[in-house]
């Protein structure tokens, strides 16, 4: 079984490229160290498996997640690499193309977005560039599959040993390069010498690390300083990276033009002419705001609302029937029969149901990830982000973060200053998870029937604005730091493929169908024997249970907020093992047996002011146990860790008394 290793540029089609050559996933899971999702496939032809390598630009790393291509071709066993390139940014794409082709393995070039190119005017010799280049060139339409097939038949095919690439850097840089070869001892199973001394003079610090293990460090800083002086002397370069990007430039030009021909002048694309609208300093934010509401409206009030009701009537209705009967039948006694019905059920069912919003809502941010869009609202936010000390990068985690906290918090990591990287790691638990969007439908569908998307959308904003503001403060004050830059690259728009679109939506979504099989199931019943046994005895009157005892102890500290009541203490306390827990939690308290029977009996117990304030609650106050432990993981650190969690509490406390307090006293 051979192993291919799938590298490219971001944005040039990797992952429609990995999903036509391998059908499925074999393992989805983390590179070792960083957030960046391992992807590793079965080829169709069974011939060996494809394993998808984070989008690069360079094999010199400027972040740890970056550093995971560089670290495969380092230490993993790698038999060849398929090398997806943009063919209508060539010149970019080839500067990866070189670095792989001087590490000397089996190299195969996918030319992807043929068709873009042939729009732009662009021909290119695709057997002259497979000549010059001495590798396989197969050129291909990723989404539609165009190609992939030939493209497939040559990753089967025998592999040949392939020459490293051999590119003339220059009398200085070459005597250099012979240096550092001789010093690299020759019995190692190391990567190809030459290919590991033009990385390290190009500054790559992994491969710095590397040799470090063979030559000492003096040596190698003598020898690089040495190099970088003689560099700047003969040349006008200001560093020998400067130069290499200088040598490997002109040669893709060269390629480019034997290559390549343009019949066309560029034109002005209808990429161009979107982004000239929605990345407007004017319209970009208010168009992000009215996409945003759209997909609220999407999923509580056109789709999700409806699917959401037929799967609480078939849980309450013909599942806990046949469950009775069932029961009845085997000769279960009371307490069996309350613990299954009133406790699994009421509380695990009480979450599934809203498993279509949930899912809605990631089908619609794969939507716009998969379109385009998602990289124009990082930028669009990279303004704001700028004046209160973070950049547009800080804001990818937290669009992150409104999936789950978690991801978002480990998203931190591709953010190269620290200070810039604690700040949004404990700012990103503010965004609301879809874990709170469980709590949002029960609580809009009861209280804000008519205006459910646009509760959700300002319950949004409130974490958005809360997070910006707070970066203001904390960059101003405990976290001062150095300005950065902040670069992305907008891919072309494009209509997302349904196939697609399901894969992403179900990567995302299946997280909280395991959470509820496993953590709420056994949070439901620990709950529900709460509420079943007290001071007493066991089956005593809920008033008078643990739960409400538990619940009791921490309600007067409520009641300015507006809902001093146990129940709603006991549904926030559950609600730091997870915020679905809060439901669960309701369910059982009211032995409601359907979400319409719930949210009617929380009319007692909650007014709309009580119930948004609860909800704003909800939003900021203490993050789940899985966050927290997300936090210490990345910080390191007990006291950030306990500072994001005091915080957050008396930011929520603060926010909930301002919208209760003053919403009273505006006749609320």
């Amino acid at each position: 079984m051979i192993t291919v290793a799938l590298a490219g540029n971001p944005n040039t089609g990797k992952t429609s490229l990995f999903n036509k050559l391998t059908g499925s996933y074999e393992y989805v899971g983390n590179w070792t160290g960083v957030t960046v999702e391992k992807k590793v496939g079965v080829l169709k032809n069974n011939v060996g498996n494809l394993v998808d390598l984070p989008g690069v630009y360079s094999l010199n790393p400027l972040s740890r997640d970056e550093g995971v291509a560089t670290n495969y071709l380092l230490y993993d066993d790698v038999s060849m690499i398929l090398n997806i390139v943009d063919a209508s940014q060539l010149e970019r794409n080839l500067y990866l193309t070189l670095q792989l082709l001087e590490y000397g393995k089996p190299l195969t070039i996918g030319l992807n977005m043929i068709d873009v190119a042939k729009a732009r005017g662009m021909e290119i010799d695709v057997q002259l560039l497979s000549e010059r280049l001495c590798c396989h060139v197969a050129p291909i339409i990723a989404r539609s599959g165009a190609g992939c097939d030939e493209l497939a038949s040559m990753l089967s095919s025998p592999i040949s040993q392939q020459s490293p690439l051999h590119i003339d850097y220059g009398k200085t840089m070459e005597e250099a390069i012979e240096q550092v070869i001789s010093l690299i001892p020759e019995s190692q199973e190391l990567p190809p010498s030459r290919w590991l001394a033009i990385q390290f003079l190009e500054g790559n610090s992994l491969v710095r690390d590397l040799l470090k293990k063979y030559i000492s460090d003096s040596t190698l800083n003598e020898l690089f300083k040495k190099t970088e002086e003689d560099i700047q002397f003969e040349t006008k370069a200001i560093s020998i990276a400067h130069h290499i990007r200088v040598i490997r430039g002109n040669y893709i030009q060269s390629l480019l033009i034997c290559c390549m021909l343009q019949t066309k002048k560029s034109e002005y694309t209808l990429t161009d002419r979107i982004d000239n609208i929605v990345t407007n300093k004017v319209l970009g934010l208010p168009i992000f705001l009215l996409f945003t509401y759209l997909i609220f409206k999407l999923t509580f009030d056109w789709a999700g609302t409806p699917l959401s009701d037929g799967l609480d009537y078939i849980i309450t209705g013909p599942l806990t029937d046949t469950l009775n009967s069932l029961l009845n039948a085997a000769g279960a006694t009371e307490f069996i029969r309350a613990l299954i019905l009133q406790g699994i059920v009421a509380g695990v069912g009480g979450v599934i149901v809203f498993v279509p919003q949930i899912f809605m809502l990631f089908f619609l941010i794969s939507f716009i990830e998969d379109s385009g869009y998602m990289a124009r609202v990082a930028m669009v936010m990279d303004k704001i982000m700028e004046s209160i000390g973070l950049n547009g990068k800080a804001f990818i985690p937290m669009i992150i973060g409104f999936g789950c906290n978690v991801p978002g918090i480990m998203a931190a990591r591709t953010i190269e200053q620290p200070k810039e990287r604690l700040l949004t790691i404990i700012l990103t638990p503010l965004m609301s998870c879809s874990a709170r969007l469980t709590v949002y439908s029960l609580f809009v569908g009861a209280f804000f029937k008519h205006n459910q998307a646009l509760i959700v959308l300002s319950l949004y904003l409130l974490g958005i604005i809360l997070a910006l503001t707070l970066a203001k403060i904390f960059s101003s004050t405990i976290l001062k730091q150095a300005s950065s830059f902040f670069v992305i690259e907008l891919p072309p728009y494009r209509i997302p493929q349904l196939k697609n679109l399901l894969q992403s939506t179900w990567e995302k979504g299946k997280g909280f169908i395991r959470k509820a099989g496993t953590f709420i199931f056994g949070g439901s019943v620990v709950i529900w024997l709460l509420t079943y046994a007290g001071p007493h005895g066991l089956n005593v009157p809920m008033d008078e249970s643990f739960l409400a005892l538990i619940g009791g102890a921490i309600a007067p500290i409520l009641k300015p907020i507006g809902f001093g009541n146990w129940q709603a203490g006991a549904a926030l306390l559950t609600g730091f093992l997870a915020k679905e827990v809060v439901v669960s939690t309701m369910n059982i308290i009211y032995v409601a047996p359907d979400m319409h029977t719930l949210q009617g009996v929380m009319a007692d117990f909650f007014t709309p002011l009580s119930a948004y304030s609860f909800l704003a609650f909800i939003l900021l106050y203490v993050p789940c146990l899985a966050t927290v432990a997300a936090i210490k993981k990345e910080t390191g650190s007990a006291k950030w860790t306990w500072f994001s969690i005091i915080y957050a509490l008396i930011i929520a406390y603060i926010i909930s008394i301002i919208i209760y307090q003053g919403g009273k006293l505006l006749g609320f």
